[in-house]
């Protein structure tokens, strides 16, 4: 007899509720200090979990069928709903189209974390943006979003594609509509886009950073120094004295060149 999305999503929540830790719940909802709900898995565990439920959900059913039932999961207030809907689809997501594109950035409404907002980012829209780089005009207006979720995946939807060497182009853009926002989980986002943009082109990225250094939020600046050399980021930090070295661009070239190996 087949089943429903509805029914199959409704069975692994009760899947998720049945292998419950109640020491690991009270931790996870420590850390995030907000208001949060979580069953207390293990991610390794979960996404185990996850793939065997993929394989014998597409073992009757197709892509869509898939897909209505991670809509259903995303749409709760647990945490490992949501993220146990973003790791049955990680594995399969080229496979998926403009459509799928599509829906999952209506997903960002749903968002109450940065944890379940990072899965998405990192493993759906992310990786779909960087399989095709016309997707990343989308984010361009998220940037001016009134939510906060929506700010930082301007920028964290980018690091895929950056990493591949692809975008830098609206890497540059985004830098300067999210220069100016006061919010650190918006912050740490733009941080984190720099600081992969640095790791991976580090001989064109330091020039930006020099250029945006006097407006840009300290917290910006340190996440997007963090792998720095020492001497680098002093001088973006403005701990430094003297003008960009061109030693400075070998060091950042050679770094670059040993990523990619």
């Amino acid at each position: 007899m087949k089943k429903t999305p509805a029914y199959i999503a409704a069975h692994i929540r009760r899947v998720l509720i049945d292998g419950a830790s109640a020491p690991h719940t009270a931790e996870v909802e420590w850390f995030f200090k907000q208001e949060i709900k979580s069953r207390g898995w293990y991610t390794k565990e979960l996404r185990r979990v996850a793939v065997r439920f993929r394989k014998c959900i597409l073992r009757d059913y197709d892509h869509d069928f898939l897909l209505a039932v991670c809509d259903r999961l995303f749409r709760g207030r647990v945490l490992e709903e949501k993220v146990f809907a973003v790791l049955m689809l990680e594995g399969i997501v080229g496979k998926f189209g403009d459509a799928e594109f599509r829906l999952f950035t209506t997903w960002l409404e749903r968002i109450s974390t940065w944890a379940d907002h990072d899965g998405l980012v990192s493993y759906l829209i992310g990786p779909m943006i960087a399989a095709e780089p016309k997707r990343s005009n989308a984010v361009f207006p998220w940037a001016k979003s009134s939510d906060r979720w929506h700010r930082r995946a301007a920028a964290v939807a980018l690091i895929r594609a950056i990493r591949q060497q692809k975008c830098r182009a609206e890497v540059v853009k985004i830098t300067g509509m999210l220069l100016a926002d006061r919010d650190d989980m918006v912050q740490k986002g733009l941080g984190w886009l720099l600081r992969e943009a640095a790791k991976c082109d580090g001989e064109r990225t330091l020039p930006l950073l020099m250029k945006i250094r006097a407006k840009a939020p300290r917290l910006v600046l340190r996440t997007a120094c963090e792998t720095l050399p020492v001497d680098l980021k002093q001088q973006v930090l403005g701990l430094g004295t003297g003008t960009l070295a061109r030693s400075g661009g070998a060091k950042l070239r050679s770094r670059a060149i040993s990523n990619r190996q």
